[in-house]
């Protein structure tokens, strides 16, 4: 079809204005427009003439879809949407108007990108966050992992049900049995129901606290964050080089708040017992065995323990 904007840049040409009716009856004739008069019949054809952009426009935009080249490629004006043209009153006239819709590739990825938006991470990976999950390879991939999914899976279900908690989960297992990758899957589901989350890669995240204490409102900011999200992970706790003044004043800043408010979560390759005696130790003041009993007190009675049992899947396609 010729661009209406070419014939009406030529309409007080005489020579040329039959192009302008050959176009208007092409409009006319479209079945999109047929089908809207027949479902307005109030809409006249003098009504209609007001509008030919508007029709052009409804026309072009419905072809375009109709053959889809992808969001990237989206031909329409405004990419990922498409006119929608809706009839309404005013004082007792019958008028056309138009509205921007957007479609579904659009609406799917404004809600991939609201989840993401619900997802922080602190030194992990994006991929693990944005690569998707498949309910069944997750079950299927290791059978000694079975009742540790199951639980995920439980828990998952449980906050869609009824809420968050101020109760979390403890997942520990030995090297690369899939704990980071549960623990995302965990906070991908609760984004896309609504939740906010945060996780931290702990040996990274104590490392970099040296730097980040030079810097009081980034310091400030990032406690914060972990201190109000919905949903937080500490990943790969006990593998960290602690120092006395990350694991009292930081680390056990968050979970204070934390305890009676909000779920924390982990994964460790230690057990409850393994992580305390790590957190009694630091580089600086040696062994203080109260110091990893006061932290342990605001985290083993705000988690349910799941073991995680399995092979080592680093290294294998997922």
């Amino acid at each position: 079809m010729e661009s209406m904007g070419d014939v009406l840049r030529s309409i007080n040409n005489p020579t040329l204005r039959q192009r302008q009716r050959d176009l208007e009856q092409e409009l006319f004739n479209h079945p999109l427009v047929k089908a809207l008069q027949s479902e307005h019949p109030e809409l006249d054809d003098s009504r209609l003439r007001l509008h030919m952009s508007r029709l052009y426009q409804y026309v072009e935009e419905s072809r375009n879809c109709a053959n889809c080249p992808g969001l990237e490629k989206c031909p329409n004006d405004f990419p990922g949407h498409f006119s929608k043209l809706t009839v309404e009153s005013v004082n007792g006239s019958a008028d056309l108007y138009e509205r921007k819709t957007a479609c579904r590739l659009k609406v799917a990825q404004d809600n991939q990108d609201n989840i993401r938006k619900r997802i922080r991470s602190f030194y992990v990976d994006e991929r693990v966050l944005n690569g998707g999950y498949d309910e069944i390879d997750i079950m299927g991939k290791d059978p000694r992992r079975v009742s540790a999914v199951n639980k995920i899976f439980d828990y998952i279900t449980s906050v869609k049900e009824e809420g968050l908690t101020s109760r979390g989960i403890y997942l520990h297992g030995t090297f690369g049995t899939g704990k980071t990758f549960l623990m995302c899957y965990l906070l991908h589901e609760l984004a896309v129901a609504g939740y906010t989350g945060v996780i931290v890669y702990m040996p990274d995240f104590i490392e970099d606290l040296k730097s980040i204490m030079m810097d009081g409102q980034k310091m400030k900011e990032t406690v914060d964050t972990m201190k109000n999200c919905d949903l937080l992970i500490f990943d790969d706790i006990g593998a960290e080089n602690l120092n006395p003044w990350a694991r009292d004043h930081v680390l056990g800043a968050i979970l204070n708040y934390r305890m009676n408010r909000k779920p924390t979560f982990y994964t460790s390759n230690y057990p409850l017992d393994g992580l305390e005696k790590h957190l009694s130790f630091t580089s600086k003041d040696g062994e203080e065995i109260y110091k990893g009993q006061r932290l342990m007190d605001r985290i083993a009675p705000f988690v349910d323990v799941i073991p995680l049992h399995g092979e080592n899947q680093r290294g294998t396609i997922r």
